[in-house]
């Protein structure tokens, strides 16, 4: 595969660090059975599954444990996570071998390239954006992952009446995903027009989120439906 896509602004920032142990040794034991890399072409979710079912997908998940938890929760669903940082993905790797998790696949990449080029058209039910790097700093507002052109690249592989979730904890952040996803071309605010949805059940709460709670730091998620 050719890749025509260029990002001259990313929303990440490559840290230095190596893998621990276990994190190494769920890469070594793991990637194999549920990686997938760009260079591999189409992704094939029946195939790479082995079964038909609702698909999701989240970008950044981190050391993956809203998406395990989601995962061992929900066994029927197929979920594709991408992240960027590899002891990340190592670690999830690690936590779905030890507990038995088999339905997760993932990529270990950028997510632009990754969902512009190898997830065909109109087939994830579900593109979720988990607590994103704020990039908090006016000046660096520009590398927040969650633009407009970043919605309309990635919108495609949603099926007809599937949803875009997003959350964050910083509210200058909810504000600017709000504007971008009420300005999206095709897609409806489940909530209402320029609200904020309730977090929904299937979404955990993380330790981080529930400390934030009690110190009274908001979260917010915003919930849009293909149309």
């Amino acid at each position: 595969m050719t890749q025509d896509y260029q990002r001259p602004i990313r929303s990440f920032v490559m840290r230095a660090g190596r893998m621990t142990e276990g994190q190494q040794k769920g890469w070594d034991q793991g990637f194999a059975r549920f990686g997938h890399s760009y260079d591999q072409g189409l992704f094939d979710w029946d195939s790479a599954f082995g079964r038909r079912g609702k698909r999701v997908v989240e970008i950044g998940f981190g050391m993956g444990d809203s998406l395990l938890a989601m995962a061992e929760t929900h066994p029927d669903i197929n979920y594709l996570g991408i992240e960027v940082h590899r002891p990340g993905v190592g670690r999830l790797l690690a936590q779905a071998l030890v507990r038995g998790i088999s339905n997760i696949r993932v990529y270990a990449e950028d997510a632009v390239p990754v969902l512009t080029d190898c997830i065909p058209p109109a087939t994830v039910d579900v593109l979720q954006i988990y607590f994103p790097d704020p990039w908090h700093k006016k000046r660096h507002n520009k590398r927040r992952l969650v633009q407009h052109e970043f919605i309309a690249r990635v919108a495609p592989c949603l099926t007809h009446g599937g949803l875009m979730h997003l959350a964050t904890d910083w509210e200058p952040y909810a504000e600017h995903m709000l504007e971008v996803m009420e300005a999206a071309e095709g897609f409806e605010n489940i909530a209402g027009a320029n609200q904020f949805s309730q977090r929904p059940s299937w979404r955990p709460e993380t330790k981080f989120e529930r400390r934030g709670a009690r110190l009274g730091h908001g979260v917010w998620d915003l919930l849009y439906r293909r149309v």
